[in-house]
C-alpha cells in the first residue's frame, strides 16, 4: 500500500471525527487517514453514548480505523467489526499516553512495556480480519526505555504490515522535541510522526530513509494542509465558506445540542493568527444557538 512521498492524516482524539475526516477528504482525496482512537470494549458493546461507534468507511477513502484496549479477543473483534463497517485497515494504539488509557486501562502505552500482550493483540487482530494491520507506537516508555525497534519486530512476526513511530517517549507526552534518527534495518516499514508542519519536514523525514510521515497538530484550523502538500493547490481564499461547510457536516453529525460547543474549537483553530481573532473566540464560546454561530463566522469572515 506504500507509494512515494506518502502523507498519512494523523488519529487525533476528540478532531478526526468523520466531519473533519469529510473536510480533509474535499482537498486531498486520496491520501490515508486514520479515525479517533476507538475502544474495543465500547465498539463491541455497542455503547450508544459514543456516536463513532456506529461509523460506515465505505465512502470514506484510504482510511485506517484506530482501537485500542489490552483485551486481545476484543481486539480481534473489534478490527472485524471496522472491517465490516468499511475500513481499509486497522491501525493498533500502542502509543497514546494518557493515564486512562495507558495506565489504568493497560492499553495504549502501556503495551510498549508489556510485549508479550502487544504480540498477543496484534496476531489476533491480524488473523481476525483480511485487511491490513499497523501499529502505531513511541520511542518507548522513557528515556530507559526506548525498546521500539523490539515492538517492530514483534510487529513483523505476528503479521502487521506497518508501523507508526511518533518521536517522543510516553514520559513526554505532548511536549519537548519530537525527534527520530535515521531509520535503521528493520523487517518493516515504518511511518515518521510527530512535529511535521510542512515540505521541510516532510523531506526531512525522507532524507532519514523513512517510509511515509503522518501530520497530526499541524492540520489544526487548516484541512486544507494535505491537499497543499499533495501538490493539489487548493482554493482557500473563502475560508469562511469553509468553516460554514465544516458546521454543517458537524451539526448533520452531531446535533446541534452537542454539535456547537464541539464545534467551537475548530472555529479558534481556522481565526487563529487573524486580526481580532482574540475577540472572535471570546465571543463564540459564549454561543450556544446555531443561527447565532453562522452569523459570527459570517461577520468574521465578512461574507454577505
Amino acid at each position: 500500500m506504500f507509494t512515494n512521498n506518502q502523507i498519512f492524516a494523523a488519529p487525533l482524539a476528540g478532531i478526526t471525527d468523520k466531519p473533519f475526516r469529510m473536510m480533509i477528504r474535499k482537498f486531498a482525496p486520496d491520501i490515508p487517514i486514520v479515525t479517533e482512537m476507538i475502544s474495543c470494549h465500547s465498539l463491541v458493546e455497542q455503547h450508544k453514548n459514543c456516536i463513532r461507534n456506529f461509523d460506515t468507511y465505505f465512502d470514506e477513502g484510504n482510511i485506517g480505523a484506530q482501537i485500542f484496549g489490552a483485551n486481545a479477543t476484543l481486539m480481534g473483534e473489534s478490527a472485524k467489526i471496522l472491517e465490516d463497517n468499511g475500513a481499509k485497515w486497522i491501525n493498533i494504539n500502542m502509543g497514546c499516553p494518557v493515564p486512562k488509557v495507558a495506565t489504568r486501562a493497560g492499553a495504549g502505552a502501556y503495551l510498549m512495556q508489556n510485549h508479550k500482550l502487544a504480540g498477543q493483540i496484534i496476531e489476533q487482530v491480524v488473523k481476525s480480519v483480511n485487511i491490513p494491520v499497523s501499529v502505531k507506537t513511541r520511542l518507548g516508555w522513557d528515556e530507559q526505555h526506548k525498546n521500539w525497534q523490539d515492538l517492530v519486530r514483534i510487529s513483523a512476526d505476528c503479521g502487521a504490515s506497518f508501523v507508526i513511530l511518533h518521536g517522543r517517549t510516553r514520559a513526554q507526552g505532548y511536549f519537548g522535541k519530537s525527534t527520530l534518527d535515521i531509520k535503521p534495518n528493520l523487517p518493516l516499514p515504518i511511518i515518521a510522526n510527530g512535529d511535521i508542519k510542512n515540505i521541510e519536514d516532510i523531506k526531512k523525514y525522507y532524507n532519514l530513509n523513512y517510509d511515509g510521515v503522518m501530520i497530526g497538530r499541524a492540520m489544526l484550523g487548516q484541512p486544507w494542509l494535505f491537499g497543499e502538500l499533495c501538490g493539489n493547490h487548493p482554493n482557500i481564499d473563502d475560508t469562511g465558506n469553509i468553516v460554514l461547510e465544516h458546521l454543517d457536516y458537524v451539526i448533520n453529525y452531531y446535533g446541534v445540542k452537542q454539535g456547537i460547543p464541539m464545534f467551537r474549537k475548530h472555529v479558534a483553530w481556522y481565526s487563529a493568527g487573524m486580526e481580532n481573532s482574540s475577540q472572535f473566540r471570546v465571543k463564540i464560546n459564549q454561543i450556544t444557538d446555531e443561527q447565532l454561530l453562522r452569523n459570527a463566522i459570517k461577520e468574521f469572515w465578512h461574507i454577505v
